[in-house]
């Protein structure tokens, strides 16, 4: 009976299990509970993390557009006005005294064209450039900007003006950064293994003729292979290469203003002397593609530099760690040298007692 009764209870338990997992599938709110634990966890792959950063700048890239492309450029206007009365005044004074007063002429023409000059430099010097705000607020000059800002470069060649482009900005550099060092990190790991990989297996390769004989049987050589620094500079170096070429016959700069903006913007530090977009957003043909190419090869120059920096900092462990271990070897040799010697010395003091005695 009491086997029976086990019997039921273990059969009405499951059958209470089944309903109350029936139960959870169905319900839609777990489904999006779980469908949001898997998007969650899937954005925090490599993958994830690397379409999370592009579509992260398509959307700051459309954000500014809309909000700086149709605001009201004050200073273009105000230069445009400033021309207007330049011009009118002119005429007004070639009207007024044209060949008869040539002295009267001069001053006062010189007059209106300084007054003018020194407008427009007031208007240079915060920030007019000539270009009206849809020609300034392009998608890939939006798109530039907005990896500017959460990679952290910081150009300045393109720079809101109205209040809610600043505070936007503001709100965008602070969660896109936090995106953008999870992938810098994802990106440098996945990367360093990957090169890591490809070095040890063209490595073992080059190796396999080259065994140790020990006891007739074929040993091969154990010991932990590392990426030396030497091979992470000469990726960099072909990297700058390939973007020294590329930006140089695009933006029309010289190899050495290429190998300057390359450099400058793979360290982060971003003059905002040389930005390219100028001559890709004059193109008619291919500017999307090109600024693709550009936005990428960017993005992808950051995960090269953080897969140098984890190989180099593992083959200087691995260096600083051997030269320790050397180090102690020599140490012990020492010790063991000079031990044997006054141990020798001893022996010889004693043995020229014995002999005087």
């Amino acid at each position: 009976m009491e086997r029976q009764h086990n019997l039921h209870s273990s059969i009405h338990g499951s059958f209470r299990s089944k309903d109350s997992s029936s139960t959870v599938e169905s319900d839609p709110r777990e489904k999006i509970k779980d469908c949001l634990r898997k998007f969650i966890a899937f954005m925090f792959t490599q993958v994830g993390v690397g379409a999370l950063v592009v579509c992260y700048a398509i959307l700051g890239a459309a954000s500014f557009m809309h909000i700086e492309k149709d605001s009201p450029d004050e200073q273009l206007e105000n230069v445009v006005q400033w021309r207007r009365n330049c011009v009118e005044q002119l005429w007004n004074i070639t009207n007024k005294y044209n060949v008869l007063n040539y002295t009267a002429w001069m001053s006062n023409s010189n007059k209106v064209l300084r007054d003018f000059q020194n407008n427009v430099t007031s208007a240079i010097h915060l920030g007019y450039n000539g270009r009206s705000s849809e020609d300034i607020w392009s998608f890939p000059a939006a798109l530039m900007y907005s990896l500017s800002v959460f990679t952290m470069i910081g150009y300045g060649n393109v720079v809101p003006k109205t209040v809610w482009g600043k505070i936007v900005t503001i709100a965008y550099a602070c969660f896109g950064i936090p995106i953008y060092v999870l992938y810098f990190c994802n990106m440098g790991k996945v990367l360093a293994k990957t090169f890591k990989w490809l070095y040890i297996t063209a490595h073992e390769c080059s190796r396999r003729e080259d065994p140790l004989l020990e006891d007739g049987e074929i040993q091969p050589i154990k010991k932990k292979i590392t990426v030396p620094s030497t091979a992470c500079l000469w990726v960099i170096s072909f990297y700058i290469l390939t973007g020294t070429i590329m930006f140089g016959a695009w933006e029309k700069w010289n190899y050495l203003d290429s190998t300057y903006f390359c450099v400058i913007s793979l360290c982060k530090i971003g003059f905002g002397d040389f930005v390219p977009g100028a001559n890709i957003a004059d193109s008619a043909e291919g500017s999307h593609l090109k600024l693709v190419i550009n936005f990428i090869y960017v993005l992808l120059g950051m995960g090269l530099v953080a897969m140098c920096y984890n190989l180099m900092c593992e083959d200087v462990r691995v260096k600083v760690r051997e030269l320790r271990e050397d180090l102690k070897n020599c140490l012990d040799d020492i010790t063991l040298k000079i031990t044997v010697c006054m141990n020798d010395t001893k022996y010889y003091h004693q043995r020229q007692t014995r002999n005087i005695k």
